[in-house]
Parts: C-alpha cells; structure tokens; sequence
C-alpha cells in the first residue's frame, strides 16, 4: 500500500473511470461507455486504490459496491471534473473569441423580470463567462460605462453623454399614482396643476450633485429618493404622489394597492422613457457581449409592454 501523499499523480482517466462505473452500474457497462476494454478499467480502478491509499470497492459482494471511502472520493472526483471540465469550456471560448466576464449596468427603471430571465438566459448560454450586473439611476449608469466599469448599459435620455453609442430598446411607460389613502386617490377627473403643486411630491434625484437635474418636479414641497423602489413604497405608505414604472406598479393597481390619479396636462406620450443600450464607442464585442445586446431588446419590450419609439419625447416625471 501507498503512503497517501507519497503516490504517483491521480490521472483525469482513472475519476472519469470511477464515475462512469458508479453510474453505469458495473465495470462492464463503464469499460462500454469510455469506449476501453474491463481489464482497463479493473487497473485503473486497483491503481487509483494503490495511490490513494483507501479502500473504494468493497469485493466482498458479486457487484462491487463503493465503501463509505469510496462514496466520498466519487463526490470529490465529480468536483474535480466539473471544474476541469469548466476551464476546458473557458479556454475553448477564449480561442474562439469568448470573454472572460461580462459587465452590465442597467438604469434602475428597467424591468426586474426581464433583467432576471436575461441572467437565467446567460447562465445556460454561457456557462463558463463571468456575469456583474449593476443598477444606477440616470447619469450614473453612463459614468460607469465611460470609465470601463461596465461594458454595456441601459439608459434613459438624461443619462445619455458624447462618447457612447446608443441603440434604441423600448419606451417605458410611467404613471402618475397614489396610496389608496392619499387624498388624491378619492379625486374625479383632472386634478389642477396648482393642487399637485400644493401636495409632497415624490421624486428620483441624482446620488451626486454633478448629475442630471431633477426631472419632471411640480411641486415644492417634493421629497427626494435615489431609487424608483424607494419611491414606490413611500407611494403606497400615502406620503406623496408622483410617477412611477408601469410595469412596477402593475399589479398594486389591479390590487388596490396603488391609485392611477389624473393630472392635468397629462399625456401617456409624454409619458415614455426612452431605454437605450449604450457602450463605449471604441469597444469590441466578443460573442457574450453581442448576445445580451440582441436579447435586451427582446426582454425589454416584453416586460414594459410598451412599443419601441424612436421619436424625441418630451420630458417625463420621473
């Protein structure tokens, strides 16, 4: 017997040999399925025991069954040929042209289910490609793109800057709402510009100071937050009015939860933002890269239930 940490390097052959034995059932069916003949897969079997020094085969039965030892090495064997499996896929990618990772940033008003089925799709396309995936709010999103924090972004027209290019994706439709206890909730028809005016408005502001000015804001008495979910929860608490992603606030309108009010001047096409996926002018796309760009569209357009729009829209609430 071997001293372990004495014996000769274990070979991909001898786990691959171990795994295919377990799951095929005998040493038979395995020497079938690797394509060798039994007396092969008996040495690497006895080879394997010699250098790890523990017992894998109890022999005592007609089949070869696997010991308690055994269990445990054929859990690590599938570990290590998962991982070396993984890196043969990385490096197979990389001579095809294949990124190593991939970054995103996605302005925070984008559809959450489409950016999770995008990531579910990528995960089973790419399995060996690294994903970040970020969200900002307006200028941030271009600030992380310019300075190669991420590669592609999402973004709406304020964020937009020299520098990048930019594909149009969808237009998501904002509307203006309420908690079901606001007192503009119980209101018939239009409500003034000088009553919206006199009630707490709830508005998305820039993080930094050198941002985007605010957009959209009629009230002086207005609250600022930094994130459309922040805002939609003080909505529903009756702590303001203001605008806010359709296809987030969706299903709290069916529900009661949230109150379409109807302000006057209102128009559902001024109404639009505009999605964008920008990138660095002077940036090369490897296959991952032109992926997600075709399926941003797609997912996009889906989620917000809107239409793609390439007319210059008016500035919308935010």
């Amino acid at each position: 017997m071997v001293v372990p940490g004495m014996f000769d390097p274990i070979t991909l052959d001898q786990l691959r040999a171990l795994v295919a034995v377990v799951e095929e059932g005998s040493f038979s069916a395995a020497a079938r399925k690797l394509k060798r003949v039994q007396s092969a897969i008996s040495t690497a079997m006895s080879n394997l025991e010699n250098q790890l020094g523990v017992p894998l085969w109890d022999r005592t039965t007609k089949i070869a069954t696997l010991t308690d030892q055994g269990q445990a090495v054929l859990a690590a064997a599938r570990r290590v040929l998962l991982e070396v499996d993984g890196l043969k896929r990385l490096t197979a990618g990389m001579v095809l042209g294949l990124e190593a990772s991939v970054s995103l940033c996605f302005e925070a008003l984008f559809p959450t289910s489409a950016l999770v089925d995008l990531c579910a799709r990528f995960a089973k396309e790419f399995p060996a490609v690294d994903l970040r995936v970020d969200s900002e709010v307006m200028s941030a999103v271009s600030r992380r793109v310019l300075d190669g924090r991420a590669t592609i972004g999402v973004a709406s027209p304020p964020a937009l800057v020299p520098g990048l290019e930019r594909r149009p994706l969808a237009s998501i439709q904002l509307v203006p709402v309420v908690g079901p206890r606001h007192p503009f909730a119980s209101h018939k028809g239009k409500l003034s510009m000088a009553r919206l005016a006199e009630a707490v408005q709830i508005v998305i502001s820039e993080r930094s100071e050198a941002g985007v000015p605010d957009q959209g804001v009629l009230s002086p008495r207005s609250w600022r937050v930094a994130d459309p979910h922040t805002k939609h929860a003080l909505l529903r608490a009756n702590l303001g009015w203001g605008t806010l992603p359709e296809h987030l606030v969706r299903s709290d309108i069916r529900s009661g939860k949230l109150v379409l009010i109807h302000p006057e001047g209102y128009s559902s096409e001024a109404s639009r933002v505009q999605l964008f996926a920008i990138h660095r002018s002077d940036t090369t796309f490897g296959p991952a890269h032109r992926w997600v760009l075709g399926q941003l569209e797609t997912l996009c357009v889906r989620d917000a239930g809107a239409f793609r729009g390439r007319k210059r829209r008016a500035p919308a609430s935010i």
